[in-house]
């Protein structure tokens, strides 16, 4: 091929790439003006869920043969209505290993989400709750390493830019967390929301990472989970908000992101942009290691815009998410912004049961006196989240 032809055939590449962007965004409601960029629609949650649903769809369609395959078999685990009794409801933590029917069991609990969850980042842990009274799953949660820069968070706790840099091993982020039904209809969205905060996660994640060599900075710096973060994906939070047993409060609220970042941009059309700056030889397009960082896609997708005359105004998808954090340690703040010397003070800490022993008490137990139609819940219905049909 000539350079005449190769010049013409990048220029149709471009310009079917271009439209299909264009078109994708103007198909969620988006509207492009070149001199303000993109103009977000105006998001109420069924918005904002309607704005991921197009990532849902594309989820469960590359998960079709996981789900048909696992779900047969994992469908047991699910409770159907009649399955709980909510004054005996008591969660039980299990903690998820790689390539077990357990970490089948988390992925196909996520993919129930209405917005599709991240894989983490870095450090991660994957919890199964499951109730002990029937053995079923109750919800699921998976703490990872937080994002480098996150304004809300670094102001709260009032760090430079060294002190995060030393001192962020002690922070996790909460980037999945949630119940499954009918225990969502419970409020167990609430319950799991505690757990993060309890004292089997402090120990399990001084297990796993106290004495562990950092792989980027080559160093153990001794790390304790004194805080987690995490953030809502429908703008203010209905499970964060107002999440506190007795006066101890389990997520705070830290204020909203800018609205800013790449989950508008499916995977279809990432895919389409990594192939194209392959094509063009970029390094990006297959670099891709926990050393590249936990923004590797989104330096994809700029790079592929600025080739494409894009500017970055397109990655302003309008949804600001509500940040929270927990704090594990009633000191962790000083040992986040000081390095104060002295131990993690986790006094306060409660075990899982007692968690869920409040937890029932002030949430679940009511809402089931005002709510019933838990009980109608069938597994034909989780079934019919999948495949929109009933078994």
């Amino acid at each position: 091929m000539n350079e005449l032809a190769i010049e013409k055939y990048r220029a149709l590449k471009e310009k079917a790439i271009l439209t299909r962007v264009y078109g994708h965004f103007s198909k969620m409601g988006y509207v492009h003006d070149p001199g303000t960029g993109l103009i977000a629609p105006q998001h109420s949650k069924d918005q904002i869920r309607l704005l991921h649903g197009i990532q849902k769809d594309h989820l469960l369609g590359g998960n079709s043969k996981f789900i048909s395959v696992n779900l047969p078999k994992l469908l047991p685990y699910f409770a159907s209505g009649k399955d709980i009794d909510p004054l005996k409801i008591n969660p039980r933590l299990e903690l998820v290993k790689s390539h077990t029917w357990q970490a089948s069991l988390f992925k196909m609990a996520s993919l129930t989400w209405s917005v599709p969850v991240s894989r983490g980042y870095g450090r991660r842990m994957r919890f199964l709750v499951w109730d002990q009274h029937n053995e079923k799953l109750i919800g699921i949660f998976a703490l990872g390493d937080p994002v480098f820069n996150l304004a809300v968070r670094d102001g709260y706790i009032g760090w430079s830019g060294e002190e995060r840099k030393q001192r962020l091993v002690n922070i996790m982020d909460a980037f999945v967390l949630g119940s499954v039904p009918p225990y969502n209809i419970l409020l167990g969205g609430k319950l799991v929301g505690c757990l993060p905060r309890s004292l089997e996660v402090y120990q399990e994640f001084n297990r796993k990472y106290n004495n562990s060599t950092g792989i980027l900075s080559k160093e153990n710096k001794k790390a304790n989970l004194i805080a987690v973060t995490t953030s809502s994906s429908l703008g203010r939070s209905s499970i964060y908000n107002r999440l506190k047993l007795d006066s101890d409060h389990y997520f705070k609220s830290l204020g909203y992101t800018r609205g800013w970042g790449h989950f508008h941009i499916p995977d279809p059309i990432f895919f389409e942009l990594r192939s194209y700056l392959r094509e063009l030889g970029h390094s990006y397009a297959d670099s891709h290691s926990f050393e590249d960082g936990s923004n590797w896609r989104l330096r994809n997708i700029r790079a592929a815009f600025s080739k494409l005359g894009i500017t970055d105004d397109l990655l302003r998808h309008g949804v600001r998410r509500e940040v929270f954090i927990s704090e594990l340690a009633t000191n962790a703040i000083s040992i986040l912004k000081d390095g104060a010397d002295a131990p993690p003070d986790i006094r306060k800490l409660r075990n899982i049961s007692e968690i869920g022993q409040l937890a029932l008490e002030r949430w679940i137990i009511p809402r089931s006196r005002t709510r019933d139609d838990y009980k109608s819940w069938t597994l034909s219905d989780l079934a019919s989240l999948f495949f929109r049909e009933t078994l």
